[in-house]
């Protein structure tokens, strides 16, 4: 099996589809990486936040995939930005996933409270992107109004923007702009699995609409909720530590959506979040060191 690529807004390509490890304990982190690895992903998306950087690292150096061949993205905390402190934020991923240069390298929220913190930290990732430090830069959970403000302050537009999007939660507004303005959309939870262990009224996984589709195709909901990102141009980070699910989310090139199955999908929209509100992430409340490699 191998995964679809998608060229960034730079030139630099990304796999179509990584493995995501956001709450992976660091002891189950390593295995994740390695069965991704060996099963035929070639990016893997984590962030300094989820304290398995390291593990991240040594999965890769343990799967016997050469790291030119790997596509590595982490995410700078909202603790650490600023211009300054968003370089020695690169110095300690670095340093913790075991690598010289990191593939893409994305701010992990707006802080709306302190935007002049956003802006720096963003030209802290201007710097590493010239000094070729890292490959491609962009943003995380970045509303319109948010990008807006950083695009009218920066040199770069970012490469991607990644943010919750799900058959229950679209964003289509965000997709529209970064659509516009050559962002990449990346899709965090693309199955839906917030819906799962947050208190939701319904879970994506049980959506009749989607459980037919995949009857159809002999695919489970969670490789056609996938397939749908991928037949909009959205990059997608599942994630899971079975090594059967995480084949099994991998397995979605052998099939085609139709107009109609896209529209069915697209039709399912709540615009209910799951995650935290954008405007809601403050130092005092969301802040937390980072530590050193």
């Amino acid at each position: 099996m191998t995964a679809s690529i998608l060229t960034l807004n730079n030139g630099v390509e990304i796999p179509a589809i990584g493995l995501g490890v956001f709450q992976t304990p660091p002891d189950e982190t390593v295995g994740a990486v390695i069965s991704a690895l060996q099963t035929g992903y070639r990016h893997i998306d984590t962030a300094a936040a989820y304290g398995n950087e390291r593990e991240v690292g040594q999965g890769i150096r343990e799967s016997g995939v050469s790291r030119e061949d790997i596509f590595i993205e982490t995410k700078v905390w909202i603790s650490d930005y600023g211009y300054d402190e968003t370089l020695h934020a690169f110095e300690k991923s670095a340093a913790k996933l075991g690598v010289d240069q990191i593939d893409l390298l994305i701010l992990h929220q707006a802080l709306p409270s302190a935007f002049d913190k956003t802006v720096g930290a963003y030209k802290a990732l201007e710097k590493l992107l010239a000094d070729g430090k890292v490959r491609a830069i962009g943003v995380s959970n970045f509303m319109v109004g948010h990008l807006t403000d950083l695009l009218a302050q920066t040199d770069v537009v970012p490469a991607v923007n990644q943010i919750e999007v799900h058959p229950y939660f679209q964003q289509s507004e965000v997709q529209a702009f970064n659509q516009e303005h050559g962002i990449l959309t990346q899709a965090w939870s693309p199955i839906g699995g917030i819906t799962s262990y947050r208190e939701s009224a319904k879970r994506s996984f049980d959506e009749p609409v989607i459980l037919a589709i995949g009857e159809k195709y002999g695919k489970s909901a969670a490789q056609v909720m996938l397939r749908w990102h991928i037949q909009s141009g959205i990059q997608v980070i599942p994630k899971s530590t079975k090594p059967e699910r995480i084949a099994e989310n991998f397995d979605v090139f052998d099939f085609e959506l139709t107009v109609d199955e896209i529209a069915q999908i697209d039709a399912l929209d709540t615009g209910e979040r799951g995650g935290p509100e954008p405007e809601d992430i403050t130092l005092e409340t969301f802040g937390r060191p980072i530590p050193e490699a």
